[in-house]
């Protein structure tokens, strides 16, 4: 089973070109924080600004320069079947220990409920290692409901589901319509325990790129039933978790990273950097929070 928290991590660039120095610098420094492993070429690590090339070196350099007992998850969600199941299989070859597949979302009106069970069990009967779905509505437009999950579940390769709709009852439906062996994540940091208090196994959250040990701290103080330390960190983490995902997305969780000791750098175009002005709301955020 794959639980604990995972950091969707950010992909570091200088000059539009991937920075691997600083990946690997990161990279070092995630492996020291206590989360139980990190996801390649998530929506925080700007897969769709990436070129096919880049996404196979991006996999495979992070699962050699991670360490084995962490595992490594490569988002490798496309447009089209066979392309989702090409980087699959390569990802695979690279080392990856799962693969976490996005919807495909371009021709929205053709992505039925019955065309995106189609298109996951696909996936999961070509692809040698386990698959995960993600479910994000709000980059995608499109939403997994509890039962068209619930019967994906049923395929032997599909193991779970990220999702990021940040709807707690339907996250919690489907965890009551799946099996105890099913992996459900938590999307965001925001709603971490209200998601472990109904039954999820974990997260991969935005924020543990930049607070991997209290994003750690909540999963492991619910565990052992330390549920006003837990709260405690939850909701001090809210303020700055909107500003790194929903307000100012990728940019802004670069420039936490920033603040905080990673590398972050720029976004890949067309996303635009912060501000200064917005940098320095940012700092105040992470001030308050007593995290710098």
């Amino acid at each position: 089973m794959i639980n604990g928290v995972f950091a969707p991590i950010a992909t570091p660039f200088k000059d539009g070109a991937i920075y691997w120095d600083k990946l690997k610098f990161n990279l070092d420094k995630w492996a020291q924080s206590g989360l139980s492993g990190l996801v390649v070429l998530g929506s925080n690590g700007e897969f769709q600004l990436l070129s096919y090339q880049e996404k196979e070196e991006l996999i495979g350099f992070v699962r050699e320069n991670t360490p084995k007992e962490l595992k490594v998850i490569a988002g490798t969600g496309c447009e089209s079947t066979k392309e989702t199941i090409d980087l699959s299989k390569k990802a695979a070859e690279l080392g990856a220990d799962a693969v976490l597949v996005v919807t495909p979302n371009y021709y929205k009106a053709c992505y039925t409920p019955t065309a995106l069970k189609a298109y996951f069990e696909a996936i999961a009967d070509a692809c040698p290692i386990p698959v995960m779905l993600y479910n994000m509505p709000g980059n995608t437009g499109i939403n997994m409901s509890s039962d068209l999950v619930a019967e994906l579940a049923r395929h032997p390769n599909i193991v779970g589901e990220k999702d990021s709709s940040g709807n707690i009852t339907q996250v919690s439906e489907t965890i009551s319509k799946t099996s105890p062996n099913f992996t459900v994540f938590a999307g965001s940091a925001s709603w971490l325990l209200p998601a472990l208090c109904v039954g999820a196994k974990g997260g991969t959250v935005a924020l543990a790129n930049v607070l991997p040990e209290q994003c750690v701290a909540i999963y492991n103080h619910f565990q052992t039933g330390k549920l006003e330390e837990a709260r405690k960190i939850q909701l001090n983490v809210l303020e700055i978790n909107k500003a790194v995902t929903a307000r100012w997305g990728p940019a802004g969780l670069k420039a936490a990273m920033d603040m905080v000791g990673y590398y972050g750098g720029p976004p890949r175009l067309p996303i635009q950097p912060l501000t200064p002005v917005q940098l320095e709301e940012l700092k105040g955020i992470l001030q308050r929070g007593k995290f710098i």
